[in-house]
């Protein structure tokens, strides 16, 4: 899965599910939060803290070329509001969430990732295969079409070597 920004990787693969990215980590008080929510999320979460010098926006866009599917922002008037910014990497939804029940939302978000990724995977699967029942059928939607198609086949291996020499196609199992 990607886009134009990177990798979307599924909640369920990621090897990072939760960047927590502080923002003006210099002030009082704001690494310091954000360890502590590292440390709340890492008993149900894949966690990572960005603590690095750089500037929020290039955490924000390294986090999405990584393709880490939650970004979990904290400052220090979140710090006072007692919330966060938690934003979902396969749509840029952002959401305010209360740092009381930030375990409940980040679980339903990942959850709730997981399926529409399946289902947009699902449905363009199924809008790019083809069913065809002649040669010339799988000849020409092979050279419109990207895709799979679907088509009748003895399993030789002489007809799989002269539909690669014809179309450049390869058979799947």
């Amino acid at each position: 899965h990607g886009d134009d920004n990177g990798l979307v990787l599924p909640p369920r693969i990621a090897p990072t599910q939760v960047m927590i990215i502080p923002i003006m980590q210099n002030k009082e008080g704001v690494l310091e939060k954000a360890n502590e929510l590292k440390e709340r999320l890492m008993s149900e979460f894949r966690v990572k803290l960005d603590d690095s010098d750089k500037t929020p926006g290039f955490k924000f866009a390294d986090q999405e070329m990584r393709g880490i599917p939650v970004r979990v922002e904290i400052g220090p008037k979140d710090i006072e509001a007692n919330r966060c910014v938690v934003v979902r990497r396969d749509n840029g939804e952002k959401t305010e969430v209360s740092l009381d029940e930030l375990e409940s939302k980040i679980a339903e978000i990942l959850e709730t990732m997981q399926k529409d990724m399946l289902e947009r995977a699902r449905t363009h699967r199924d809008s790019h295969t083809y069913n065809v029942n002649t040669y010339d059928e799988f000849k020409e939607t092979i050279a419109g079409k990207p895709g799979f198609i679907k088509a009748h086949w003895c399993e030789s291996r002489d007809c799989e070597d002269k539909i690669k020499e014809d179309t450049s196609a390869t058979a799947r199992w």
